[in-house]
C-alpha cells in the first residue's frame, strides 16, 4: 500500500493517523474481547503519538523521506489490520456474532504486527532526531535485509546530522559501496546521491568533501548510477570542487570525472560544457619545468607552462580574475583544517610542503580524467587542444614514467583518433608547423623507437596512424619506425604497425602513392610477408590489406617481385576471405600482372 513518491509526505502521514483515530472509535463500540481491545488501543495510541511526532519533524526541517515513507506505509497496513479486527467485536445481532467468530489468536497476531510497527517508529524517530549520530540498530521492517536499515541510517545522518556525523556516515556508506554492486544499487535507489553531493560542497571541511567524493566514486561505476548523479546536477558540483579545493579533494574529484565520463556519454559532454577540461589541464601542468627543450634533437621547445596557465586562467568563472599561477598556489595536500578558516591562506601555506606522492597522484587522476573526456569525443578533444593541453601532455610523456606517462599517452591517442575522424580538428590542431603537434609527434616517435613496452608502443603507433593524413611526403621519419615495428616480437605491436602503415598507403590518404613507395623503400615487404603466416586471422588480414595497397600503388617495385608477392596474393585469393579483402586481393593481382610475368611454380601459401 505504499504511496507514490510524488505524494506529499504530510498527506502520507495523515492516513495512518486517520486509521488510528478510527480504531479508537471502533473500540468504544465493542462489547466483546474488551481486554484484548484495550491492549490493541495501548499500542495504537503509542503509534498515534509517534506519528504526530514525525509530523512535527516535517514542519521544522527537511527530512530524509525514504524510511519515513516505508515505515509509515507499513504502519498503516498494520493499523488497518487492527481496525478490521476491532470492528468484528462491535455490538451486533446474535446471528452476526455467531457467524463472525473472533479468536484470541487473531489478537495475538495483530498485537505482534503493532509491536513491530512500534519498533519501526522508535527507530525512525531515533534517526530523525539525529543527535545520537549513526544508529545501527535493526528495526523490524529491515529484519530480512539489515543493510537497508544501515543505508537509511547513514543517509539520514549525511542529510540531517552534525558535520562530524555526516563525515562518519559518508565513510561508512563508502565502505559499504566498495566492491559490492548490490549495496551500490541500494544506496542510489534510497536516494543517497543528493545528500552526498551536498556534502561534497562543504568547502569549509575538506574531510567532508573527501568522504563524499570517495563514496560517489564507488557509486559511479555503472551507466544507470552515473546518470542519477548527472540528473541530480552533480556535474557542476564536481567541477566546482575540482577548481576550488585542496589537492586530496581535487584528486578524488578528478577520479570522479574519469569514472563518470567513462560510463556515461551524457556526463562526458556535461563536464565539457561545465568547463572541466581547463582546471584539469591546469592541475596537470602544475610544477612542470618551463622553457626546456623537448627531445634530444633540440628541434622543438615546449612553450612556458606559465604561459599556458596564464591563458587557462583568463576569464574563467572559478578564478575570479586571478592568474592561473595564483590559482595553482591555492592548492594543498592536507585536509586537516580548522573548520571555517580561510581556505585560500591555508592552501597557499601548505602548498610548498606538499608530499610529491600526493602531487603525482593528482596528476595521474587528472590525466585519466582527460583521457576519459577525450575518448570518442571530437568536441572534448578539440577543447583539450584549445587549452594548449597537448604541450603539457607531450612534456609529461617526455619526462615522466609509469601510470602518469601512460594516461597522458592514452589521452593523446584519443585526441588523434578524434582528429582522424574530423577534418576540421585535424587541420586546426595538427598543422605541419604547429608547435604542439610537433611536440606530440616527437614524443610518439620516441616511444615507438626507444620504449620496449607494448602497452606504450601500441597507443603511440595508433596515434601516428591516426595522423597519417597530416604528414607531408617529405616527412618520411614517421614511416621508418613503423616499418621497423612490423618485425616486433610482440605480434600485437607488429599488427598495429601494419594498421598504421595501411592508413599511409590507402587511397583515403592524398599522398598514398608517395607513402607506399617509401614504405617499400624501408624494406617493409619481407616483414609484411611474415605477418601473413601468423595464426591470428585478424592480424593476417591487416598484413594482407597493407600488402595489397603496396602492390596497387607501387606495383613496379623490384622488392615486390623479389618477395614473390604475386604468388602470395594468388594463394590468398584461393582461401576464404571477407568480401572486401577478396576484392582488394583481386585488384592487386591484376595490377601486379601488369609488371611481373606469370610463374609456373605453385602459388605460395600465406597460411602456416
Amino acid at each position: 500500500m505504499s504511496s507514490p513518491e510524488g505524494k506529499r509526505l504530510e498527506e502520507e502521514l495523515s492516513y495512518p493517523i486517520l486509521i488510528a483515530e478510527r480504531v479508537r472509535l471502533a473500540i468504544e463500540e465493542t462489547d466483546s474481547f474488551k481486554l484484548e481491545c484495550s491492549e490493541v488501543w495501548k499500542q495504537v495510541e503509542r503509534l498515534l503519538q509517534m506519528l504526530r511526532t514525525v509530523v512535527r519533524f516535517t514542519a521544522t526541517s527537511p527530512l530524509y523521506e525514504r524510511p519515513v515513507r516505508r515505515v509509515t506505509a507499513d504502519t498503516a497496513k498494520n493499523l488497518e489490520r487492527a481496525l478490521t479486527l476491532v470492528r468484528k467485536c462491535k455490538r451486533r445481532s446474535i446471528l452476526h456474532r455467531v457467524v463472525t467468530i473472533v479468536s484470541a489468536a487473531e489478537f495475538r497476531k495483530v498485537l505482534s504486527y503493532l509491536d513491530a510497527s512500534v519498533g519501526d517508529m522508535k527507530w525512525l524517530l531515533s534517526i530523525l532526531d539525529g543527535e545520537g549520530g549513526v544508529n545501527l540498530a535493526l528495526p523490524p521492517i529491515a529484519s530480512n535485509d539489515p543493510i537497508l536499515s544501515w543505508v537509511w541510517s547513514f543517509i539520514a545522518s549525511i542529510q540531517m546530522g552534525q558535520l562530524n556525523d555526516k563525515i562518519e556516515a559518508a565513510n561508512e556508506l563508502a565502505s559499504l559501496a566498495q566492491d559490492n554492486d548490490r549495496y551500490q544499487k541500494i544506496i542510489v535507489e534510497e536516494q543517497g546521491v543528493p545528500p552526498l553531493l551536498k556534502l561534497l560542497k562543504e568547502a569549509a571541511s575538506p574531510a567532508a568533501q573527501i568522504a563524499a567524493a570517495t563514496c560517489l566514486c564507488h557509486l559511479a561505476n555503472d551507466l544507470e548510477r552515473v546518470r542519477v548523479i548527472v540528473n541530480e546536477v552533480g556535474v557542476p558540483a564536481v567541477v566546482q570542487v575540482l577548481a576550488e579545493s585542496p589537492i586530496r579533494v581535487q584528486t578524488l574529484a578528478s577520479n570522479l570525472v574519469a569514472r563518470m565520463a567513462r560510463h556515461d556519454p551524457v556526463a562526458q559532454e556535461d563536464f565539457a560544457r561545465e568547463n572541466a577540461i581547463r582546471p584539469l589541464v591546469t592541475l596537470l601542468s602544475m610544477d612542470t619545468t618551463v622553457d626546456e627543450q623537448l627531445g634530444n634533437n633540440g628541434r622543438q621547445s615546449i612553450h612556458s607552462i606559465f604561459q599556458i596557465n596564464k591563458e587557462l586562467g583568463k576569464k574563467t568563472d572559478y578564478m575570479s580574475g586571478n592568474s592561473s599561477r595564483q590559482f595553482a598556489n591555492s592548492y594543498s595536500n592536507s585536509y586537516h583544517y580548522t573548520e571555517g578558516s580561510s581556505r585560500g591562506g591555508n592552501y597557499r601555506k601548505e602548498r610548498e610542503n606538499v608530499d610529491p606522492v600526493v602531487k603525482l597522484q593528482l596528476k595521474i587522476s587528472c590525466a585519466e580524467a582527460l583521457w576519459m573526456l577525450a575518448a570518442g569525443s571530437v568536441s572534448n578533444s578539440r577543447k583539450i587542444t584549445e587549452t594548449k593541453g597537448m604541450l603539457c601532455l607531450a612534456k609529461i610523456i617526455e619526462k615522466e614514467q609509469g601510470e602518469l606517462q601512460q594516461n597522458c599517452l592514452m589521452t593523446i591517442m584519443e585526441i588523434t583518433a578524434a582528429a582522424e575522424s574530423n577534418a576540421d580538428l585535424r587541420r586546426a590542431a595538427f598543422k605541419t608547423n604547429s608547435p604542439p603537434a610537433k611536440a606530440v609527434v616527437e614524443q610518439l616517435l620516441r616511444i615507438i623507437k626507444e620504449v620496449d613496452s607494448p602497452s606504450m608502443q601500441i597507443p603511440a603507433i595508433k596515434s601516428i596512424g591516426s595522423l597519417a593524413r597530416t604528414f607531408p611526403a617529405r616527412e618520411t621519419r614517421v614511416i621508418e619506425p613503423l616499418v621497423a615495428q612490423l618485425s616486433n616480437r610482440d605480434m600485437n605491436v607488429a599488427d598495429e604497425a601494419a594498421i598504421a602503415l595501411t592508413k599511409f598507403a590507402c587511397p583515403d590518404n592524398f599522398l598514398y602513392i608517395e607513402h607506399s613507395k617509401k614504405i617499400i623503400e624501408f624494406d617493409a615487404v619481407p616483414a609484411v610477408m611474415k605477418l601473413l603466416r601468423n595464426n591470428d586471422v585478424n592480424q593476417m588480414y591487416h598484413g594482407l590489406t597493407l600488402l595489397c595497397y603496396l602492390a596497387l600503388h607501387a606495383g613496379s617495385s623490384e622488392s615486390l617481385e623479389q618477395a614473390r608477392v604475386l604468388l602470395a596474393l594468388e594463394g590468398a585469393d584461393k582461401t576464404i576471405l571477407p568480401q572486401h579483402i577478396r576484392d582488394l586481393v583481386s585488384k592487386a593481382i591484376v595490377h601486379l600482372n601488369l609488371y611481373h610475368a606469370g610463374r609456373n611454380s605453385q602459388p605460395l601459401s600465406y597460411m602456416p
